[in-house]
């Protein structure tokens, strides 16, 4: 993990994460997971279910005890987050690259409100600007807020979900930019082909640090803060990967 400059122009110290595997998703092209005090949600790209499983370390088939799992009417999802009480899912545009078209599918980009334990759609939101998306957060220190990233635009907005207006977008520093994590001191961005999980800074998108995940680790998708670190979802190989500062 490489620093760049902090705010006062100097170099923060390095530091070399821990990168491991910890378990098989239960789907085959895991695409956004959330870690919760239930356990971990992870979405599949191809049927738009949601399961939640224990986070724990996996069994000798390599996945651990799944405790439920839902339809939702999301379409080639590639984002998920959890806040006030509900899941947010990020719909990149209709499924017909992996399955048949269904009715419900979003023509572009949306967000879906979720019901995690019916799956059903309390509300659907537009992308701002229009166009694709592959990540979205719930902010846990502005709460009533969401980040959602625009493929089209490279950029990252926070949206206020009460009357969906953007309060700030900050720019993206590479592209094909994925999971999404909230902190106190930023927010964390993947971006996939780069192999980069990027640390920007919330008001100006200024990159604070970096994580280079070398290529003999799953590649990252999704992403979810974790105690001790972080969590990331392979939607290549199904694993999902812990991050420890």
């Amino acid at each position: 993990m490489h620093n760049p400059e902090n705010k006062q122009g100097k170099m923060a110290n390095e530091m070399t994460p821990k990168i491991e595997k910890l378990f098989r998703s239960p789907y085959s092209v895991p695409n956004g997971l959330q870690v919760t005090d239930e356990g971990v949600w992870v979405v599949d790209q191809i049927t738009d279910r949601v399961a939640l499983v224990e986070l724990t370390h996996s069994s000798d088939y390599g996945v651990t005890k799944l405790i439920r799992d839902i339809p939702t009417e999301s379409s080639n999802t590639s984002g998920l987050s959890y806040g006030e009480d509900v899941l947010w899912l990020a719909a990149n545009g209709s499924g017909e690259m992996w399955r048949q078209i269904r009715s419900t599918d979003a023509n572009e980009g949306e967000v879906l409100k979720v019901d995690p334990q019916t799956g059903k759609t309390l509300q659907r939101y537009n992308i701002p600007d229009g166009g694709g998306t592959h990540g979205l957060e719930y902010d846990n220190y502005e709460p009533g807020c969401l980040w959602v990233e625009t493929l089209k635009n490279k950029v990252l907005h926070k949206v206020r979900i009460s009357d969906w207006s953007v309060q700030n977008t900050i720019p993206l520093p590479y592209g094909r930019a994925h999971g999404v994590v909230r902190v106190k001191d930023g927010i964390w961005v993947v971006h996939t082909s780069d192999r980069l999980i990027v640390k920007l800074d919330v008001e100006d998108g200024r990159k604070l640090d970096e994580i280079h995940v070398s290529d003999e680790h799953p590649e990252p998708h999704g992403l979810s803060s974790s105690v001790g670190g972080l969590l990331y979802c392979d939607a290549t190989s199904g694993w999902i990967v812990k991050i420890t500062f």
